[in-house]
């Protein structure tokens, strides 16, 4: 049983005092009892603008762990006389953060390393010096105190505004002592241990990140897969897209006709000739395979964003109209798109709002086209106008889900990026945005895809 003899006093059982039990050769000894120079804390300082005596207050000893001479005041000279010279900072000197809320009771350990041009260092009244016995190891003594820290944090006195922690209270700490061999080689083994742990700790920090990014992730590599004519087998017995798109074209040329939409005076038409990619364009014939960017299926086709829909880009109504704003149509903003979702709520046009707009129709695509979330898009499902930092395209037979999955693809994203250029303020224009190419499948195809892709999402979702 561990017995305490203070001065001529008859030797008091401390068996309920200390904290656990030690092997037969370690000793319990208050820490007061293992230190070269008094526990306490350091002076009041007066302050000056510059000198070569810097004061270590709470704030040096920083929460990432060691010391932060940048973050120190200099002392006048004038009362530097005043500071006995063992008050002077030392190598392996333990520091305690001792008064305030917030940082009371941080441990940190001062080196020589840490002063800056070899000034001289004092502590302020805020922080408690320890200075370990030469005969023992000084990082045993301080991550002792750092096992005593939770401790140290709840034996504070004060008001709730200025706590403090005395130095007493941290002198009578009970510390266990092994053999001085014996310090050095559980420091050493401690350091490896920390060090595993720092490891370990970092991993699991990536891994959690990739937990968190990996449905995603995943998500994303559905996508590109359905782009590529990979995630459902195809079926010969499809109508090829070349067929849709004829079918498309021949819409938008009635359309054209009977005035819905203007013709496009750079119509593209794209075309496999001797197992090379082609673009007939204002009547010039070119070969476009340095712009393929992957193979697809023998049934599929690429062709030209624009060609597959009506593409606009949205506008404000003026501000200084207050007659325009009402509940007939909702009003699109970016902030409007979130997670593939159009949310209709926040601003509304009236009649007269919807007369002077951009109105798409439902089943169209939006797509943020500037700024900080350029390429996010999600299906409208109601008719809406919508402002100029976004794009819509309203696709003409095609399916909506379909053409969405491609603009939502990384291969896609990466162009839109590629296209709107790496400033602070990217943009993509209407223009740019509908040259862009896509892969098209047969339409029934587009149908398995959109099936597969919503099965497979909805497993994800249960991760």
């Amino acid at each position: 049983m561990p017995y305490e003899k203070i001065g001529k006093n008859e030797p008091v059982c401390i068996a309920d005092d200390v904290p656990f039990e030690i092997p037969d050769s370690w000793e319990w000894v208050r820490l007061k009892n293992l230190v070269k120079k008094e526990i306490k804390r350091g002076k009041s300082p007066k302050y000056t603008v510059s000198s070569n005596i810097q004061v270590f207050a709470q704030k040096c000893n920083v929460k990432a762990g060691g010391i932060d001479m940048t973050l120190a005041k200099y002392l006048d000279d004038t009362v530097f006389s005043k500071y006995p010279e063992e008050e002077c900072m030392r190598d392996s000197d333990i520091v305690i953060n001792s008064t305030g809320n917030g940082t009371l009771g941080r441990i940190g350990m001062f080196h020589d390393s840490d002063r800056i041009n070899e000034n001289t260092i004092v502590p302020d009244s805020h922080v408690t010096v320890i200075r370990a016995s030469e005969f023992l190891s000084a990082d045993y003594i301080f991550y002792v105190l750092n096992y005593y820290q939770p401790y140290l944090e709840k034996s504070c006195s004060g008001s709730t505004n200025q706590t403090e922690l005395k130095p007493a209270v941290i002198s009578e700490l009970f510390i266990p002592m092994p053999p001085v061999n014996e310090q050095t080689r559980i420091i050493t083994k401690l350091i490896e241990a920390l060090n595993l742990s720092k490891l370990y700790g970092e991993k699991e920090i990536l891994l959690q990140k990739y937990n968190q990014d990996f449905p995603e992730q995943l998500k994303k590599s559905i996508l590109q897969y359905a782009v590529q004519g990979k995630l459902v087998p195809q079926d010969p017995n499809d109508e090829p897209a070349s067929v849709l798109l004829e079918r498309i074209r021949a819409e938008k040329q009635k359309l054209v006709a009977e005035g819905k939409i203007k013709k496009d005076k750079h119509e593209s038409v794209i075309f496999r000739r001797d197992n090379s990619h082609y673009e007939k364009l204002d009547g010039i014939e070119r070969c476009i395979d340095d712009e393929i960017p992957f193979e697809i299926p023998e049934s599929w086709e690429w062709c030209r964003l624009k060609l597959v829909g009506i593409t606009q880009t949205g506008n404000t109504p003026s501000k200084t109209h207050p007659e325009y704003i009402g509940d007939e149509i909702p009003f699109i903003t970016p902030g409007d798109i979130q997670n593939g979702t159009v949310f209709y709520d926040n601003q509304s046009l009236s009649i007269e709002g919807k007369m002077v707009a951009r109105v798409c129709p439902k089943e169209s695509i939006l797509q943020v086209c500037i700024g900080g979330s350029i390429g996010k898009a999600a299906i409208a499902n109601k008719k809406v106008c919508f402002n100029q930092q976004i794009n819509s395209i309203s696709p003409i037979i095609i399916c909506s889900e379909y053409i969405y999955a491609i603009m939502q693809s990384p291969y896609f994203l990466k162009n839109i990026k590629k296209q709107a250029g790496g400033t602070a303020t990217p943009i993509i224009n209407r223009g740019s945005w509908g040259s862009l190419l896509i892969p098209i499948a047969p339409i029934s195809e587009q149908k398995r895809i959109i099936e597969k892709q919503r099965e497979l999402f909805d497993k994800i979702s249960l991760i």
